[in-house]
């Protein structure tokens, strides 16, 4: 009864099946893989946090440039403040703010280094934000590479700020701001100046379970539901094909739909 599954037909049909199925269960194995992948980023990520918050603060140019190895190590740079500037719409704690941002220049270099002093809520204001202090001062915090919009909660912001606010902590943005060179990096302080709250360091991008993370255990589920799909398909063929044979060698004639 079932000779006719190979006939020219049918073998086409065996062969699409025959690949199919590998296909789906190698793309559906290799998505999961990617998950599993980011859920021990993630683990590591947060073992390497733990571990920098503990680690003593090492010299700001032994950490350059910032990588995800780097990212999250407590630093340390002596300088004296100049230019400060403010980040609306920061959220902390469930609540919007702001970010005070001061431009330390280091005396080795004289470049740039831009330190969060703290963040405050409610809409930015340069008469809410403490003045730092003057002549020189030793930094020390968590090191974070430059933003980029859109970027763990970073808001892409297209422009028009007013003057003393800036949408990204970034060299790109900051160095069109201020007549010298600025790191491509910046140092969250350990305790906020004056009344401020501090902002916690944030984890380098791609090492958290973010949306991308589970889009990959989605597609997982996708490759698999169409690997069963196929055979499903296959056999209901199967079926439909051996009994239209067995009705024909009975004399039954096929009923029409509708």
């Amino acid at each position: 009864m079932y000779r006719f599954l190979l006939t020219p037909r049918w073998w086409g049909i065996n062969i699409f099946v025959l690949l199919a199925i590998p296909v789906c269960v190698f793309m559906g194995s290799w998505q999961l893989s990617r998950f599993e992948d980011r859920v021990q980023d993630h683990r590591s990520a947060s073992e390497h946090s733990e571990a920098n918050e503990k680690a003593a603060a090492e010299p700001l140019a032994s950490l350059l440039p910032v990588s995800t190895q780097t990212s999250g190590k407590r630093a340390t740079a002596t300088g004296h403040y100049d230019k400060q500037l403010l980040v609306p719409d920061r959220d902390l704690d469930g609540r919007t703010g702001f970010y005070v941002v001061t431009l330390l220049k280091v005396d080795a270099t004289g470049k740039a280094l831009p330190v969060v002093r703290g963040w405050l809520p409610g809409a930015a204001s340069a008469a809410k934000a403490p003045a730092p202090p003057k002549g020189d001062v030793t930094v020390t915090g968590a090191l974070q590479s430059s933003e980029s919009p859109g970027s763990d909660g970073v808001p892409a912001t297209a422009g028009g700020l007013p003057s003393g606010q800036v949408g990204m902590i970034s060299a790109a943005s900051l160095v069109n701001l201020v007549p010298y060179d600025v790191y491509d990096a910046w140092v969250t302080l350990d305790e906020a100046d004056a009344r401020m709250t501090p902002v916690p360091a944030s984890t380098p991008q791609g090492s958290g379970l973010d949306l991308k993370a589970f889009q990959n255990l989605g597609y997982t589920g996708e490759w698999f539901v169409f690997a069963g799909f196929v055979l499903f398909m296959w056999f209901r063929l199967v079926r439909r094909e051996a009994e239209a044979l067995r009705d024909a060698e009975l004399g039954i004639a096929p009923q029409e739909e509708g």
